[in-house]
């Protein structure tokens, strides 16, 4: 599984998953902290479709951490500020870069995840379909 699928099924997902495997990793490995979680600003962009031009809609509000596990560093970026959520995508992150033992029975639960999340999704959907009006059947 890529990185950047794995970042997102566990930004997504209600958090336990991330924490667990992160849990797992630190028991077994020494997890050194490069930089503490911190908060900063990011610029996003955004690409105007008439022009497809780039300009900047805003900022957003990010949290990031960077960890050394088994000789490899991970970082942890997220919008918004979860320092501790930040810590496990960043534990999660250098376990794959050493590439550890334990990171091979992890794409099931990943796959898991994702099948919630996208069930969580289409209910939420459903949910805004049944409240949405239909001008056809009205009468003039």
């Amino acid at each position: 599984m890529k990185r950047r699928k794995r970042t997102e099924i566990l930004i997504q997902g209600d958090g336990r998953l991330a924490k667990n495997l992160a849990a797992g990793i630190a028991e077994k490995y020494e997890c050194r902290e490069i930089t503490a979680p911190e908060q900063g600003m990011v610029m996003v962009k955004m690409r105007e479709s008439a022009k497809n031009s780039l300009f900047y809609i805003g900022e957003v509000l990010i949290t990031v951490v960077k960890v050394e596990v088994a000789g490899k560093i991970g970082t942890g970026l997220l919008v918004g500020m979860d320092e501790q959520r930040a810590m496990h995508l960043a534990i999660i992150d250098a376990a794959y870069k050493a590439q550890l033992p334990e990171t091979a029975e992890w794409e099931p639960q990943l796959l898991e995840e994702e099948q919630q999340i996208s069930i969580a999704k289409a209910q939420q959907q459903a949910e805004l379909f049944e409240t949405k009006v239909s001008f056809e059947t009205m009468e003039v």
